[in-house]
């Protein structure tokens, strides 16, 4: 059998495209290395540390009840129903995968796929080596946690974002290496269990693919929670000992100090999975490990297509991955396909406060040669963020101010990644600031931060 669309990897990005080509009626598969469907995401990274970073809001609740009206004696954190509940919300996840691939007949060919060329991929599995033909080729093999050099993870001490997610007890302190999303959500999740929590960031600030505003004010509310935040800061010296870590940190002040704690969570970014996947038998380009691609995520070998977390160019999150797999798809099919546009992709970072992004920074747009128009609006004078007693951050408007273009809108507070989704409606509509001016915006919601940021981009808004 030849297939029309083989998949390799099951991730969002992988199923996504699989189930996109099914419906499309395209003869398909999908090869998976890995026990069961989803990928990194749903296994061991956005579901599962997304179910834990709700648990802590809530329980942020039952250890301040009284900001509620409330009286609620002997609240305590079970650990283990935790970890239950998270595990829970995956294994149901992936029986949905399992689902959508029957619903739309996909071959599941469990093994690990490697390219041979002339449209040839090669299983491993159980059941020894097998070849699989396919006109089409989609590979979206993902990525897996960078390591410091020397280093080593495992189960108690040395984590990454697998061995964190499988902790028995919550530590009594953590240190952490990188303060992108990985780092800060998991030290926003932790710090509210109870352990305590020291970030370390290489880079001037927190969460540096951010605007500067959105990282100081990250920072800000960061302390007044108490977790520590040394940035501009290189972790040298780091010892595991049976009970503990070590490690040296020389700090933005040009001093050194040391620390220990419970575990070391190592969050520095994520490699691309590109090798031994038999790229050497095509002329499939690479940039620093990323599979060069071109608007319609073709490679440079006929017939492959690249997606998701091993694509040069594009950010390594499980929304890029399903919408670069609808763009190869339609291209297969020969369907209409839209090709990414980088500055329309949302950025969601769940730390309390939680973060939302889209398109350009201030920074940015002026070094992109834009005369810019900012406009800001506190959660502080939101009244639904009064009634939900979360009152950080901002929104936070970046504008061309010749035709009221909207460059940029980043957002820090209560459900900013549920909030983000407005903006990037109206820039891929390519709404005006005027547009979103005259938007009528509900009341009371947090999204009416958003409308009133955008007047005050002319010194317009109503409540602050």
């Amino acid at each position: 059998m030849i297939y029309d669309v083989l998949v390799i990897g099951s991730g969002p990005g992988g199923y996504s495209a699989a189930v996109r080509a099914g419906q499309y009626g395209l003869k398909t598969a999908i090869i998976e290395k890995d026990p069961k469907l989803g990928g990194t995401c749903l296994h061991v990274g956005c579901i599962p540390t997304k179910a834990l970073l709700h648990t802590a809001e809530v329980w942020d609740y039952f250890k301040n009840p009284e900001e509620q009206g409330l009286h609620c004696q002997n609240a305590a954190l079970d650990y283990t129903l935790v970890s239950n509940r998270k595990n829970q919300i995956v294994s149901k996840h992936a029986k949905g995968v399992e689902f959508l691939m029957k619903k739309n007949k996909i071959d599941v060919i469990a093994g690990y796929g490697k390219l041979k060329g002339k449209g040839q991929v090669e299983v491993t599995g159980a059941g020894g080596r097998k070849t699989v033909e396919a006109r089409n080729i989609i590979l979206a093999t993902g990525s897996e946690a960078r390591m410091l050099p020397g280093l080593t993870p495992d189960a108690d001490r040395i984590l990454t974002n697998i061995e964190i997610l499988n902790l028995k007890t919550v530590p009594k302190s953590l240190l952490i290496i990188g303060a992108g999303a990985v780092g800060v959500e998991f030290g926003s999740i932790f710090k509210r269990f109870g352990s305590e929590v020291t970030i370390f960031e290489m880079l001037p600030r927190l969460v540096p693919v951010e605007d500067e505003e959105v990282s100081k004010e990250l920072e800000r509310s960061f302390k007044k929670q108490k977790i520590r935040c040394e940035t501009g800061a290189k972790a040298s010296n780091i010892q595991r000992f049976n009970d503990h870590v070590e490690l040296d940190a020389t700090l933005s002040s040009g001093k050194t100090e040391h620390f220990s704690a419970d575990m070391l969570l190592v969050a520095v970014g994520r490699k691309a999975l590109t090798e031994n996947i038999g790229l050497e038998t095509t002329k499939i380009e690479l940039d620093r490990g990323f599979v060069k691609v071109n608007a319609y995520q073709q490679t440079a070998e006929p017939g492959v297509y690249a997606i998701g977390d091993i694509v040069a160019g594009t950010p390594q999150l499980a929304h890029v991955a399903t919408a670069e797999g609808m763009v190869a798809v339609g291209h297969i099919a020969g369907k209409p396909a839209r090709p990414i546009n980088k500055n329309r992709i949302p950025g969601a970072t769940y730390t309390e406060p939680g973060i939302g992004s889209v398109g350009l920074t201030e920074r940015q747009a002026k070094d992109a040669g834009y005369t810019v128009k900012v406009g800001k609006f506190p959660f502080l004078a939101n009244s639904k963020a009064s009634i939900l007693g979360s009152h950080d951050g901002f929104v936070k408007i970046v504008s061309d101010a010749r035709y009221g273009e909207i460059l940029g809108v980043h957002i820090i507070g209560p459900h900013a990644y549920e909030l983000i989704a407005e903006a990037v409606t109206a820039m891929e509509a390519e709404a005006t600031v005027e547009t979103m001016m005259a938007t009528i915006h509900a009341h009371p919601t947090l999204y009416e931060a958003v409308g009133e940021a955008f007047n005050s981009v002319y010194g317009l808004a109503i409540n602050a």
